[in-house]
């Protein structure tokens, strides 16, 4: 038989008759009644407490935490440490802490940034600021929001064994050009009154390597390291770094349609924002930073040595950081600019110059 009430000595009186102290009509014990109570109005002050902690919680929340915004970011090529600070900033959590739920594409050949970005694919996309510049020229109207590469790593390198020390020495010496880069190495060549033979260089520096031309394209954190693994010493090399002629071509750049940012300026802010942390904690733990960035290669199986990385880690941390501590990174200096687009509207590239401040919209301005 199914007994209301445990066994015990209460029960036992109520067997031998008559109402027993300590019950209250028929069913219900006092102390029963009693401690009820005080677990309803325990619970009460339980859920008000826990309200007032979840509204102090969303009060200290930071901005847009509560409801994230989803938005796309392209790399503009494969996985590397080119754009480790965005893969950091995606797995430390730093988009999600400034209200974005950020969905990271696979860039390279098959995902062209500009096209991307121009038929709405992408939120955000890193270019080339010459690059840029002539997909603006082309009517895509994009805005750069954040100007993380400073310096340009872009550089010709030659051997010294061909008597190449200084740019007169590259007079009437044959070097191979990327198709797509030739406005630098362009504009180096009539600074310095070069009248030298181009021939086009491959996605390899075979060609070097085998004494096929006297110099060749390279990025600093990229070709030039294959060509110190390939077994030449660094001091058997003489490196023309453009900057260091008057020629700074900075490079990755933060890009937004006009449209995204002018519907969401600070949407568009918090990515830059939460990407410029994302690069500041992988240069203070680069051994993480690359842990990350080998993660990406692997998932997207396009090869990479670990060694590799690091040197490309250790470049972009030479290339992004400002030469002046005041300036933030991610700012674009318009001198820079002024030069980019000169030389390529010198060059036919592009037809007009838009101004500085319809192209620039900066996010990073202070630190």
């Amino acid at each position: 038989m199914y007994a209301p009430y445990p066994a015990g000595p209460v029960m036992e009186r109520k067997r031998k008759g008559g109402r027993q102290p300590g019950f209250r009509g028929t069913n219900v014990p006092v102390r029963s009644a009693r401690r009820n109570g005080a677990v309803v109005a325990f619970r009460g002050r339980l859920l008000a407490a826990a309200a007032v902690l979840l509204i102090v919680f969303l009060c200290a929340a930071p901005p847009g935490a509560a409801e994230l915004r989803t938005m796309t970011f392209l790399p503009q090529w494969l996985p590397q440490a080119q754009f480790a600070g965005y893969y950091v900033a995606f797995e430390k959590g730093f988009y999600r802490a400034e209200g974005i739920e950020l969905k990271i594409l696979k860039g390279g050949p098959d995902a062209p940034a500009a096209a991307m970005l121009a038929e709405r694919r992408a939120d955000f996309t890193t270019m080339f600021l010459s690059e840029a510049l002539q997909q603006r020229d082309k009517q895509i109207p994009l805005l750069n929001i954040g100007q993380i590469m400073q310096r340009s790593g872009f550089i010709l390198v030659a051997k010294k064994e061909r008597g190449i020390t200084k740019p007169a020495d590259l007079n009437h010496k044959k070097i191979s050009l990327w198709p797509n880069f030739q406005v630098q190495p362009q504009a180096f060549f009539r600074k310095y009154g070069l009248n030298v033979k181009t021939v086009v260089q491959g996605a390899t520096v075979n060609l070097f390597l085998r004494g096929g031309v006297d110099a060749a394209s390279a990025m600093w954190y990229n070709e030039y390291h294959s060509i110190i693994n390939a077994g030449v010493n660094e001091d058997e090399l003489t490196a023309f770094f453009f900057d260091r002629h008057g020629l700074n071509f900075p490079e990755d750049g933060i890009y937004v349609l006009k449209e995204t940012y002018e519907r969401d300026r600070e949407g568009c802010c918090r990515f830059v924002r939460a990407s410029r942390k994302g690069w500041e904690y992988a240069f203070a733990h680069p051994d993480e930073a690359t842990d990350i960035v080998m993660k990406y290669i692997k998932e997207a199986h396009t090869g990479g040595n670990r060694v590799h990385q690091q040197w490309m880690l250790k470049r972009m941390k030479d290339l992004i950081q400002p030469g002046d501590a005041k300036i933030p990174i991610g700012a674009l200096n318009p001198g820079d600019y002024e030069t980019v687009a000169g030389e390529l509207r010198k060059s036919g590239l592009i037809k007009t110059i838009p101004p500085f401040g319809e192209f620039y919209a900066p996010c990073l301005e202070r630190p």
